[in-house]
């Protein structure tokens, strides 16, 4: 009989006066059912009490509470405070919740946990939290899942965390799937808390909670643990998880599917659960869809999908009109757009105002919005401050921003820093910040730091014959990080090592490479290299790039190589064009040769 309370309480869900509706029964399934119900039936008609609350929760179960309700009158007469709890229910289903607070009262007074529960959560419905307290405690310190679980649920609502914390646990220990997930997101919130981390990754309580909370069908537990697997790279199970929770109508998870599976390159069923998740309300989704179509050139069907994501509430959306309508050359609906969503507080937006105000010759109007985003957190508003500052030549502000730029991480913003450190003659701080940009892939702050190692770099040692020994310095290295994404002065520099190591080939390589792309000591170094090798004519093609982009020393050695070919007038021409390019010595030189010349051709 003792156990009889909690087999026939027949709601497992948060609310006790609900019926779950029962799934189709098997093959056989119901007749078996018909004759237990029958058995019960003969033996409470002989006055078994047991038979009579069993066969009363039966008829509950069903919804015939007309039927039911004598079977459970006369076993609660009989003492059975089982059915004292169902009567309870059923009261409570008809409407009567005082009359079904009075039996429950009786069934918990009793022992019945169930009927404990039902009391505590009548009580608190009525506002009674003292009373609500003490009968969800009598069914939580009895093992009662749903008693536990409501008991954390009330502390929870008057901020005893610690407590609540307690029970949901127990709630949780005992197979509760809400109270699982509840926990899981309490030991979350805990860890951000306790390392001022929002992002924080979760302890693997946390996650074993989730996952419990999911197994039995929680979808946001599912959409969570998915979440902690992504960003730990286990995919696949993410994907599952999303799978799941966002069939059981989870837009957040269709969303986060979606997402995963355009990263996989499977944009066509991204679409689809962004679909999915967009036409439930999730702006996010939306945004996706947006911008996906945007990338096709679908423009109105981006528009329109940009547009519902504002509806969705996702400001966002008010962003990427503005982005569409700037791609398109319509400044001012961009505009319009970028304010919307920049008074809403987006920093992203409020920056892209200011630079849309500045390319209008705003700049009065461009820096609050430019300092609204930066106060944000916004790392490119910092930037363009410190670009704004460093054109009215306010160094002092400039710098300021460039370094809170640099601090969160921007490239460009700690190359200026590094540059500005140089012109001050903090070397040791000028490595650091120029580390920080080239190992962010700034071909600039590259070349520079390579410039600054280099400049101390010792001597190299020479062995027992007194030849050079060539040990590769991080200078080089930093050097050639630089010539491979295409800087010129780097890739002169990284010709010049290898041709005094010997390495005619791969110095030709880099000096041609330089020159091509525009590098007149480029193509001044190719021609020395060229001639060195016999390939004079080959060479005075380089001279003649480089001198005609300025080059001083390549005007000269043109200047010569006419001279001794005989053809003076053209060597008199460029010896004029090497004196007025100079530098001092090249200017010298190129006046000598030139009065020689007009000397010989005077004779």
């Amino acid at each position: 009989m003792d156990g009889m309370g909690d087999k026939a309480t027949l709601f497992e869900t948060g609310r006790f006066v609900q019926s779950s509706p029962r799934e189709e029964p098997r093959d056989g399934e119901a007749d078996d059912e018909a004759a237990e119900e029958l058995r019960q039936r003969i033996a409470a008609e002989a006055g078994d009490v047991e038979a009579m609350s069993v066969l009363g929760a039966m008829l509950l179960r069903r919804g015939d509470l007309d039927g039911a309700e004598p079977h459970l009158r006369a076993a609660t007469a009989a003492g059975d405070r089982a059915a004292a709890n169902n009567l309870g229910v059923l009261l409570h289903q008809r409407g009567y919740p005082d009359e079904a607070a009075g039996w429950w009262r009786i069934a918990a007074v009793a022992g019945s946990t169930a009927a404990a529960h039902a009391l505590g959560r009548h009580h608190r419905e009525r506002g009674d939290e003292p009373a609500a307290e003490y009968w969800l405690r009598q069914s939580a310190e009895q093992g009662h899942a749903l008693g536990a679980y409501a008991l954390a649920d009330l502390l929870e609502h008057r901020g005893d965390t610690d407590r609540a914390e307690r029970w949901l646990r127990a709630a949780a220990e005992r197979g509760h799937r809400e109270g699982a997930y509840r926990l899981a997101r309490a030991l979350d919130r805990r860890a951000a808390r306790e390392s001022g981390d929002d992002g924080a990754e979760p302890v693997g309580e946390t996650e074993q909670w989730y996952r419990q909370a999911a197994a039995r069908g929680h979808r946001r537990a599912a959409l969570h643990l998915g979440a902690i697997l992504e960003k730990r790279g286990e995919l696949k199970e993410a994907g599952r998880w999303y799978l799941t929770s966002a069939k059981d109508g989870e837009a957040r998870a269709a969303c986060a599917l979606g997402f995963l599976l355009r990263d996989a390159g499977d944009s066509e069923n991204a679409a689809v659960w962004w679909l999915r998740a967009a036409q439930d309300g999730d702006g996010n989704a939306a945004n996706a869809l947006g911008a996906l179509h945007a990338e096709r050139g679908e423009t109105q069907t981006a528009e329109r999908w940009y547009r519902a994501a504002m509806d969705a509430g996702d400001i966002n959306g008010a962003y990427n009109l503005g982005l569409l309508c700037a791609d398109q050359g319509r400044t001012g609906p961009a505009e319009q757009w970028y304010r919307r969503a920049a008074y809403a507080g987006h920093r992203e937006a409020a920056n892209a105002l200011a630079i849309l105000l500045l390319r209008a010759g705003d700049e009065t109007g461009a820096e609050p919005w430019f300092s609204k985003a930066a106060e944000a957190g916004s790392v490119d508003a910092a930037f363009n401050l410190g670009i704004l500052h460093a054109g009215r030549g306010e160094e002092q502000a400039a710098l300021s921003w460039y370094e809170r730029a640099a601090a969160a991480g921007h490239t460009e913003a700690a190359l200026q820093v590094g540059m500005a450190r140089l012109r001050d003659g903090e070397e040791g701080e000028a490595e650091r910040f120029l580390r920080c940009a080239a190992g962010g892939g700034s071909a600039e702050a590259a070349y520079r730091l390579a410039t600054v190692l280099d400049a101390r770099r010792p001597p190299e040692p020479a062995h027992e014959l007194g030849e050079p020994v060539h040990l590769r310095s991080e200078c080089e290295e930093w050097y050639e990080r630089a010539a491979t994404q295409g800087h010129r002065r780097a890739q002169v520099r990284v010709g010049m090592l290898a041709a005094a190591r010997g390495d005619v080939v791969e110095a030709a390589r880099w000096y041609r490479e330089a020159a091509e792309a525009g590098s007149r000591n480029g193509a001044f170094n190719l021609g020395l290299l060229l001639a060195r090798e016999g390939s004079e004519p080959e060479a005075a093609v380089w001279w003649t790039r480089a001198a005609d982009a300025g080059h001083g020393r390549a005007a000269l050695r043109l200047a010569l190589v006419y001279a001794r070919r005989g053809e003076l007038a053209e060597g008199q021409r460029w010896a004029d064009r090497a004196a007025v390019l100079g530098p001092a010595a090249v200017t010298e030189r190129a006046t000598r040769l030139r009065d020689a010349l007009r000397e010989e051709l005077s004779a």
